[in-house]
């Protein structure tokens, strides 16, 4: 079974879910809803940390695109945090992400 682990806390305006393990078809809608649950109607952004995130499929690139169009509606920004190396950066750039969320090293988060 693939699993992921989400943890989320709220700093400031924002709110900071990090993804450790894999994201795939088994998973991803388990993924969506704890991600959803985690984003409260106060917060301006969301920050996705994928630094520990081992994979990630088609399933999970939609769970990502959901969220992009999700928070696009209720006028929230988007950052995914996501390391140079990782296997996972390259997923996201080649998967047209970027016009819809901010992907950013580690050190540029802040």
């Amino acid at each position: 079974m693939t699993t992921a682990q989400i943890s989320a806390e709220v700093e400031g305006d924002s709110v900071l879910v990090k993804i450790t393990g894999e994201i795939d078809l088994a998973n991803a809608a388990d993924v969506q809803h704890e991600i959803n649950e985690a984003v409260t109607n106060d917060a301006t952004r969301v920050v996705l940390d994928l630094a520990n995130l081992e994979y990630l499929d088609s399933a999970g690139l939609r769970v990502l695109f959901t969220l992009a169009e999700r928070l696009r509606v209720l006028q929230m920004g988007l950052d995914l945090v996501v390391p140079p190396s990782s296997a996972v950066r390259r997923v996201v750039e080649m998967s047209g992400l970027e016009p819809v969320a901010r992907v950013l090293s580690e050190r540029d988060r802040g």
